[in-house]
């Protein structure tokens, strides 16, 4: 004799609309709580296609099947099962379909979906060299072009799939590709007015669970993941000067009013930035960020070159001046021990 709990399956592929409505509603209210994820998942082969194959109906029951799929996704062991099924691809397709009404409920399983490798390797499509990174230009593209700081923007926290797969090299070789300019157009979001652009920190609120879907700062966790292949892709990552510089060097420039005799040394595009009165970026990881960033740069000759000539050094002995936090000061003593050390043998 089946259990509540099978009938309950059951009937989340009812030929009522209703019945098939209350059913998810159901569903989702489990995934609220610890206990209900663990009673789901006993029959999560069957509970995971049922709510895949509900993505596709109409809203009142297709985002009750996604909040449920993104609580489910916060469980490894599911989230890996998810990927086995085709899930990716399946929050692809959807994505992109314009009756689409649960976007950024499909954004969010993404995210979760890409903390594990295989979800990268399905998102870059690894397996095939003809569509390979396609699925990352299509969400770079999303990410850029969609309203800033919009409360109705979808796309808002594709920054921490960015993060996401560039921790992995065959990301990296993606967002590097010069042909086709990506990370170019992710280092210019790193002006955008949202924060979430900014910071990884997704609060879901669904079943008044918030929940860290990722700690990782978008713009400036995926530009630091980048420079890890500094030793190999530096002519790329230099290929990005114009906005590369600005991003990485604004955050830690301190508050003052530069100079004439400081900004004249720099690019125009850093300079003018600096010789105006500007807010401070105060959140501490993107200020650590981008300093790990500059390190892994002037680690390599050529990019210790290159940070010299835009009086890199100068703006973080500024900057420094102006610091208080310890962990953001560590990160500054990092780079300038590195640029003491090699600057005899230069």
């Amino acid at each position: 004799m089946p259990t509540e709990l099978e009938e309950l399956l059951d009937f989340l592929s009812a030929p009522s609309p209703p019945v098939k409505r209350a059913a998810v509603d159901i569903v989702r209210s489990l995934t609220g709580s610890e206990d209900g994820i663990k009673s789901l998942a006993q029959y999560s082969k069957v509970v995971l296609q049922k709510l895949s194959d509900l993505l596709g109906d109409p809203k009142e029951v297709s985002e009750p099947a996604a909040e449920s799929l993104v609580n489910l996704s916060q469980n490894l062991d599911l989230a890996g099962q998810m990927v086995s099924i085709g899930m990716v691809k399946k929050a692809m397709d959807l994505l992109y379909k314009p009756e689409s009404a649960i976007r950024r409920l499909l954004v969010m399983l993404l995210v979760n979906l890409t903390q594990l490798d295989a979800g990268i390797a399905f998102l870059l499509q690894v397996e095939d060299e003809k569509v390979q990174g396609l699925n990352v230009m299509k969400l770079v593209r999303s990410f850029c072009r969609s309203p800033d700081g919009s409360k109705d923007d979808p796309f808002e926290h594709v920054g921490s799939i960015l993060v996401n797969i560039s921790k992995k090299e065959a990301g990296r070789e993606i967002l590097l590709d010069p042909k086709r300019g990506l990370l170019k157009q992710i280092i210019m979001q790193f002006d955008s007015t949202s924060l979430l652009r900014k910071r990884g920190w997704i609060t879901m609120k669904m079943l008044k669970i918030e929940t860290p879907v990722s700690k990782h700062l978008p713009v400036s966790g995926t530009i630091r993941n980048c420079c890890f292949d500094a030793e190999n892709q530096l002519a790329n990552l230099l290929l990005t000067s114009e906005f590369l510089w600005p991003a990485l060097l604004l955050p830690v420039a301190g508050n003052k009013v530069y100079n004439q005799e400081d900004t004249s040394k720099m690019p125009c595009e850093l300079g003018n930035a600096l010789s105006i009165e500007r807010d401070r970026v105060t959140n501490v990881e993107i200020r650590v960020q981008t300093l790990e960033a500059i390190y892994l740069i002037v680690l390599q000759e050529a990019g210790r070159r290159a940070f010299w000539s835009v009086n890199g050094p100068r703006i973080l002995q500024l900057g420094y001046e102006d610091e208080e936090d310890p962990k953001v000061m560590e990160a500054y003593e990092r780079v300038g021990a590195l640029l003491v050390d090699t600057s005899g043998t230069e």
